[in-house]
């Protein structure tokens, strides 16, 4: 399952050796309303259902009832005015049913709220960087105003 190179086993205790699984799992918010109970994940083509599960109950410890999967394939785009034609990888589609008692919301994350303080911060650095012009300028020549000083020699 995966392709590092551990140490190789010398006798003795403690054995340092991490199992690290060269697997990926991509929590996605689903399209179409969902049981509070079941979460949509994209895994690779490699990864079977058993798989999935053991991924989630041993490194995750999330109680999983049931795994059910399949294969997306990856969607075709021209790419240079339809010089080329790319296809995006295809991947595994994974809905995981929890146990009975275990419930999952998707985290509301509010983009309009994100972008406004985005936004908000732009515009203040915006007017900071004015003022500080203004107080360049005005700290020239008084009979040149306006014109910095490394413009004339």
């Amino acid at each position: 399952m995966s392709t590092r190179w551990y140490p190789v086993y010398q006798k003795g205790n403690p054995q340092l050796r991490v199992f690290l699984p060269n697997y990926w799992m991509k929590l996605v918010k689903p399209d179409d309303k969902q049981p509070p109970d079941v979460v949509q994940f994209q895994v690779p083509t490699g990864m079977s259902n058993h798989d999935i599960k053991n991924y989630l109950e041993k490194i995750y410890k999330v109680p999983v009832a049931e795994v059910r999967s399949a294969i997306v394939a990856g969607k075709c785009r021209p790419w240079r005015k339809n010089a080329y034609i790319i296809k995006e990888d295809d991947f595994r589609r994974a809905y995981v049913k929890l146990q009975r008692g275990t419930t999952f919301q998707f985290p509301d994350i509010d983009e309009v709220d994100s972008q406004s303080e985005a936004k908000r911060k732009l515009e203040a650095s915006s007017e900071e960087a004015a003022q500080n012009t203004t107080s360049f300028t005005n700290k020239q020549d008084g009979e040149r105003s306006g014109i910095p000083s490394w413009f004339s020699i």
